[in-house]
């Protein structure tokens, strides 16, 4: 490992390829990748943007935390990385990339759709939807609608 922070909260853009680079190693013959981007709508709601807040250092946490949940289950997988953006995102911005690596990439996917619902579940990041007519911080399950 080059020594490079695989699980960051940014105000930067996120590039999927350097996320990807987090976890490339001559080992791994796999890597999934999940990009999050900001939707248009939900439901029947326009979105104009998001904005997002993390307790930074608690979430970088909770994301090493996720990793040891997932190689105890998937003992397969090699690496883990996930970067999620902070601040304000408008429609078709990367909000979050996460990138799991596997000698094979079968245990890749399962481990991915755990990853992500875990972030949305239990990392310390709030997202408020803004859209043409009001907004609201959404929590938990509401990740799920439309």
């Amino acid at each position: 490992m080059d020594g490079k922070k695989r699980f960051v909260i940014t105000e930067e853009p996120i590039s999927v390829d350097y996320v990807s680079s987090l976890v490339t190693s001559p080992e791994y013959g796999a890597i999934t990748i999940f990009q999050g981007v900001v939707r248009e709508r939900t439901g029947a709601r326009k979105v104009d943007h998001l904005e997002y807040e993390a307790y930074t250092e608690m979430a970088e946490d909770s994301m090493a935390q996720i990793e040891q949940e997932v190689l105890d289950r998937w003992p397969e997988i090699g690496r883990i990385a996930i970067v999620h953006r902070v601040g304000h995102l408008n429609v078709g911005e990367t909000a979050m990339v996460v990138a799991v690596a596997a000698p094979h990439r079968e245990p890749t996917y399962e481990a991915l759709q755990f990853i992500v619902d875990k972030v949305k579940e239990s990392v310390p990041i709030w997202k408020k939807e803004v859209w043409e007519d009001g907004e609201a911080w959404v929590e938990g399950p509401e990740y799920r609608r439309g």
